[in-house]
């Protein structure tokens, strides 16, 4: 009885926040505007949402992994990265230059000074990064990185996104005249 119990608790942990939808919360983007973390969820692409801070070297060691697969990723599948910077108004300056140095100018960069959208994301610790589907359901999470665990990410944005056909080649194996 004891089992059954904790399964049942533990199905209905992942049911609450495998399809928790996105909250509202204001944060402040790259040109220092109000944004409702709620447009994140568009109607049209899956999010990747990424939780960082300028003191978390796996945050910024994932983010650039993210970067530097993004074109081939976008390939396979649609997807937007949302980058949220969890450093308080001292770090502000500090974080919009390490995102501008790190050329993270496919992201939608914001940052949330205040703590509200990392509060009601539940994030806990740095890296944290979501998958939430274009109409704004969390179907995935993780923390921590390690290199290459970038890669379940690819996998699960490949559920959400119809598959993408790869560029046609033309025929390698054609023989040529000399």
């Amino acid at each position: 009885m004891k089992k059954f119990v904790t399964a049942l608790f533990f199905a209905a942990l992942f049911c609450a926040t495998a399809f928790a939808q996105l909250p509202s919360v204001t944060v402040e983007d790259a040109k220092g505007m109000k944004f409702d973390t709620e447009k994140i969820a568009d109607g049209k692409t899956p999010a990747v949402i990424s939780f960082w801070s300028v003191t978390c070297k796996p945050c910024i060691q994932e983010l650039d992994a993210i970067n530097d697969a993004l074109e081939d990723w976008q390939s396979e599948a649609d997807f937007r990265v949302v980058a949220v910077s969890t450093d308080d108004v001292r770090f502000l300056a500090k974080a919009k230059a390490l995102a501008d140095g790190h050329a993270w100018g496919e992201f939608t960069l914001l940052y949330d000074v205040n703590s509200d959208f990392k509060r009601a994301m539940n994030v806990v610790y740095t890296p944290q990064v979501f998958i939430v589907s274009a109409d704004g359901k969390i179907v995935y999470s993780h923390s921590g990185y390690n290199p290459g665990s970038e890669e379940q990410i690819l996998q699960e944005l490949k559920k959400l996104s119809p598959a993408k056909k790869s560029p046609s080649k033309k025929n390698s194996s054609a023989k040529r005249k000399i």
